[in-house]
């Protein structure tokens, strides 16, 4: 009997420290048309059930540094993406291996077009990503 209850219990404590299964993509594009960016984003498993949340950052290649972005998805693999700090949003469509959207200014005058293409990177590339979305989002967080 006591062997039957430490099982159960072993396997209890298995399912209880699982971490959230995510799911990385980068995305390599233009603003404007002519300004380069780079999209992470990672599809996270909602451990209370439900539809998955999101982390994000991208950034303006060789300009800036990583934007953290607060997403949330709507209908139809719409995405809305708020830097941190609402120094802009995005708005973009998921069609296939594309994102294709709007960039709008906090004050909505300035609307440009963005469009961005997955891209396939190695699993070292993508760990690299992580980790620095994680960074990113410990240096906007942490007390």
């Amino acid at each position: 009997m006591f062997r039957q209850i430490l099982l159960m219990l072993t396997f209890t404590m298995a399912f209880i420290t699982l971490p959230a299964q995510t799911s990385s993509s980068l995305y390599k594009g233009t603003v404007n048309e002519k300004m380069p960016i780079t999209l992470f984003i990672q599809s996270v498993e909602n451990g209370c059930g439900g539809d998955p949340y999101y982390n994000a950052m991208y950034r303006y290649e060789k300009v800036s540094n990583w934007l953290e972005l607060s997403v949330t998805e709507g209908v139809k693999q719409q995405f809305a993406m708020v830097e941190e700090g609402f120094t802009g949003l995005m708005i973009l469509k998921k069609e296939g291996d594309a994102m294709n959207g709007t960039w709008i200014s906090p004050d909505g005058k300035k609307q440009i077009p963005v469009q961005l293409k997955k891209v396939n990177i190695g699993k070292k590339d993508m760990e690299s990503y992580e980790k620095k979305m994680e960074q990113l989002n410990y240096e906007n967080h942490d007390c």
